[in-house]
């Protein structure tokens, strides 16, 4: 039945693939666990709305608040877009699945039992592929594969709130649809792991089956991390819950490796834990204790049959696997190969623009216009644009990037119009969202460039007069004095002078004064 779909087989070696993260006795071995909610109107087993913005306990149907008598019904959306997620995530969906009570006693869940996929998942046996990009912790990046042991569809609890005096309970979150990721131990450190995070947050919104909106609780992390001696079996793992952001997941991360390396080193064990992760002392917290393994008394659903996943032309299960197959559309390493290969840029630039999807969206859009270098786009893009938002402290998410303007001010500076320094200062028009063109504001303040050589040999020449000591000390053999000499020519404050034509002219200046 399903023997269109062809699945390449995934192997654990990203144990083997392990670098040594504090010294060469020791290794980290990491695994995630990832919970995202499935964009979806309405709840996993209720017609109740998932909005978030929503007030406390709006959400909620007598079936969320286990109102004895009522009986869950199947939201197809999720169903679909779990499979739609599996298969671009190259895993096995299986045919047949199961629901399961998952049994445990707390407040913010009152049937007592989760409702989840724990034996027989929706899907299983996947990978993702990924690029990790960390400067300043690795010197390049480089491809990395993470193993999916399976995805399963499950609801989420309630929320406690806590006070001084009292705990109330708010079941706007209860049944909110999730798929649970669960990823083999093949990651090394925190870099991989928030490398990993981050492709999948970029798969989720190319599919548009999970918000990722970490701030709400759409996506949520638990790493498993353990240390142990080269050639020696894996150490005692630990368990760092509901990581909120990516950024949090590579700093609690190598926290932990590092902390459970410092007990080692001295001859302390590690506990079988669950911990959390303190943003604001940058510390992982002990929660509970693991010695003694939780029963959860699994117990299969007695109110929901078998999940059948069709296959083919057939009109028979709750979806057909390969209609929606059809559906996936360009993911991300697709686009990072299409950067590469048909626009010649680097593996960090697709990284990154893939990553940034507003600036991707940007790249696209200018680069429709064939005479602009892709290369020069991307370059304004990465290293001039986003950090002129940086330095303004702005958030990209809020700025308009307008790509007719933006495409002017490449094409003005790819005919050498315009300096560099004066692209800057039109991107900085630009996030005012002026209402002129760019050539109106060139005109305004009077940026084009200076290309005529005998103007430029004169400013040449003048600079030299002006700085009789540095030209000696260059005729004696100095030849930093070169670049120093570019410099006084480029920080003018009236200079608009093209400083690729400056170089040679400079130099040809120079060199008669040799003779």
């Amino acid at each position: 039945m399903f023997s269109n779909l062809k699945f390449p087989k995934c192997s654990l070696n990203g144990i083997s693939r392990c670098r040594n993260f504090s010294t060469d006795k020791w290794k980290s071995v990491v695994g995630l666990e990832v919970h995202a909610q499935i964009q979806s109107t309405s709840k996993l087993f209720s017609g109740s709305p998932t909005e978030f913005t929503n007030p406390v306990n709006r959400n909620v149907s007598l079936f969320d608040a286990a109102t004895p008598g009522t009986l869950p019904v199947l939201n197809k959306r999720c169903v679909e877009a779990a499979v739609l997620t599996a298969l671009a995530l190259n895993c096995r969906v299986n045919p047949i699945s199961t629901f399961d009570r998952k049994h445990y006693f707390y407040a913010d869940l009152p049937a007592g039992y989760q409702i989840t996929q724990q034996r027989s998942p929706i899907a299983c046996n996947g990978f993702i592929d990924f690029h990790v990009y960390a400067p300043g912790v690795h010197k390049h990046s480089y491809a990395a594969r993470s193993c999916i042991k399976q995805i399963q569809l499950e609801q989420d609890s309630g929320k406690s709130l806590h006070d001084e005096t009292r705990s109330l309970v708010d079941l706007n979150r209860a049944g909110v649809p999730l798929m649970e990721l669960v990823f083999e131990p093949d990651l090394c450190n925190g870099e991989e792991a928030a490398a990993l995070v981050k492709e999948l947050v970029n798969v989720f919104e190319c599919l548009q089956t999970c918000s990722c909106k970490m701030e709400e609780g759409a996506l949520r992390v638990d790493a498993n991390v353990s240390v142990h001696k080269k050639g020696q079996p894996l150490g005692i793992r630990t368990e760092v819950k509901n990581i909120g952001s990516i950024r949090a997941v590579a700093a609690a991360i190598n926290y932990e490796i590092q902390r459970q390396i410092a007990l080692l080193e001295v001859g302390e064990n590690v506990v079988n834990e669950t911990r959390s992760w303190n943003s604001d002392s940058r510390v992982t917290v002990s929660m509970r204790d693991k010695e003694e393994k939780q029963d959860y008394r699994y117990m299969p659903e007695p109110n929901l049959p078998p999940l059948y996943i069709a296959m083919g032309p057939t009109t028979w299960g709750c979806v057909n696997a390969e209609h929606i197959k059809k559906l996936i559309p360009q993911l991300p390493h697709e686009i990072r190969k299409h950067l590469k290969e048909e626009c010649n840029l680097t593996t960090e630039q697709a990284i990154i623009l893939v990553n940034e999807l507003k600036l991707l969206r940007a790249f696209t859009s200018i680069s429709l216009n064939k005479k602009l270098n892709a290369t020069l786009i991307a370059n304004l893009l990465i290293n001039d644009f986003l950090s002129l938002v940086n330095k303004e402290k702005m958030d990209l998410d809020g700025i308009t990037i307008n790509p007719s303007f933006f495409g002017d001010i490449v094409e003005l500076l790819q005919n050498e119009m315009v300096s560099h320094k004066s692209v800057q200062f039109l991107m900085g028009e630009m996030l005012k969202s002026t209402s002129k063109t760019v050539k109106e504001i060139v005109a305004c303040h009077d940026l084009l460039q200076i290309n005529d050589e005998n103007e430029i040999r004169r400013i040449c020449e003048e600079v030299i007069e002006d700085n009789p000591k540095m030209l000696q000390q260059y005729l004696k053999g100095k030849k930093k004095v070169f670049k120093a000499l570019l410099g006084i020519i480029a920080s003018k404050p009236d200079s608009k002078v093209n400083m690729k034509k400056a170089t040679e002219l400079l130099q040809n200046v120079l060199d008669n004064l040799k003779k």
